[in-house]
């Protein structure tokens, strides 16, 4: 069974676009990867340090690398005295 000419000429586009797309999507990944990985620095309120996002019991908050100041987001507060209501003593002196 001969091949058409134009049936294949088609299927050359079809393929040679394909192609071109997963190339543009992996360009587009690799640049949402890059964006996503650029670390916005914040600023210590009090001296000139960086803030560091830390992790106290499945609770993200920021410390700061100069003077060690605990710093938290809106409503991690609220996570954390939830969290000591069963008897620590942070529970007890905001619960």
């Amino acid at each position: 069974m001969p091949i058409d000419l134009e049936d294949r000429g088609q299927a050359l586009e079809n393929e040679y676009f394909h192609r071109k797309e997963k190339e543009l999507i992996a360009k587009m990944k690799a640049k949402l990867e890059d964006e996503s990985a650029v670390n916005l620095e914040i600023s210590c309120p009090k001296c000139d340090g960086t803030l560091v996002e830390s992790e106290f019991e499945d609770i993200k908050i920021d410390v700061c690398n100069k003077c060690s100041g605990v710093w938290l987001d809106a409503g991690e507060l609220t996570h954390v005295v939830d969290h000591e209501k069963d008897g620590g003593w942070f529970g007890k002196i905001f619960g």
